[in-house]
């Protein structure tokens, strides 16, 4: 027996790849309701799990790239946005996964998902507001849930990725209006004519900077095309029927298309 086909002998009570990642317990949280167990229930669980997973470690990055930008860390702003951008295109992807499971695959099961829907996932809902969004509708879709509605509370209060930037950007001598940088933070981000005549210039003249506006962009976009591969994955599961937990189903995830987070970096492609 050659030295590399020895068993790995490890010492007792010593980490192991098992114990270090919890593997044992991280693979009891499948727990299919339907019974007898249907087949596909189990995909579903995982994939959404694994989603819930990668909405962790967006957030662990955006609350990153927000520090850095507070520091004109460039470069270490440049990095991070490529590692969330690329989380994105695994989200995207695993659609596909949950598309190899036909409508009458789920219809038997779906009905054990009671009231529990996708909509309901606060730690996306933290990931828009982080980003930039401000809708307080999502206070009163929470109201059954205080802890939810509290963190959302808590989150809508702090500054966004978007005020970061801003403020990153002044930082950079280019006129970003006073307004915008006084915002409030559960405020809406409105949009401005003064601030798009600077993006405009910047983009003309500070590559830069246009370079850090671009991913800015590419996030944005990502987000979109997430919201879209999730539309059409309802649609082609359910079609129009409402969605668990009685939400509106695809007709209300189609009414979140194509609204981007940072309107003004997409209104002046018209003027470059």
């Amino acid at each position: 027996m050659t030295e590399a086909e020895k068993p790995l002998s490890v010492p007792k009570g010593a980490l192991t790849y098992a114990s270090y990642l919890r593997v044992d317990e991280l693979l009891s949280l499948q727990a299919p309701r339907s019974s007898p167990a249907e087949h596909d229930e189990t995909l579903f669980i995982v994939i959404h799990q694994v989603y819930e997973l990668w909405f962790k470690q967006v957030l662990h990055e955006l609350e990153h790239l927000i520090a850095r930008f507070s520091v004109d860390d460039a470069p270490a702003v440049l990095s991070t946005f490529k590692r969330i951008l690329t989380i994105f295109k695994t989200l995207v992807a695993q659609v596909d996964v949950l598309e190899t499971m036909t409508p009458v695959q789920f219809s038997s099961f779906r009905a054990r998902l009671e009231s529990a829907s996708g909509f309901q996932s606060l730690q996306f809902r933290v990931l828009e507001l982080r980003a930039g969004k401000r809708d307080e509708r999502m206070l009163a879709h929470l109201a059954s849930d205080p802890a939810a509605a509290a963190r959302i509370e808590k989150e809508i209060e702090k500054p966004t990725l978007f005020d970061a930037f801003l403020g990153y950007l002044r930082r950079q001598s280019v006129a970003v209006p006073a307004a915008l940088l006084a915002r409030a933070a559960r405020a809406p981000i409105e949009e401005s004519d003064e601030l798009r005549a600077s993006l405009v210039r910047l983009y003309k003249e500070r590559n830069d900077l246009a370079v850090v506006c671009e991913r800015m962009v590419d996030l944005d976009e990502a987000l979109q095309e997430w919201r879209y591969r999730h539309v059409k994955m309802v649609e082609r599961t359910i079609g129009f029927k409402r969605g668990t937990g009685g939400s509106a189903g695809a007709e209300y995830l189609r009414q979140t298309l194509f609204r981007p987070l940072f309107a003004d970096l997409w209104t002046i492609r018209s003027e470059l």
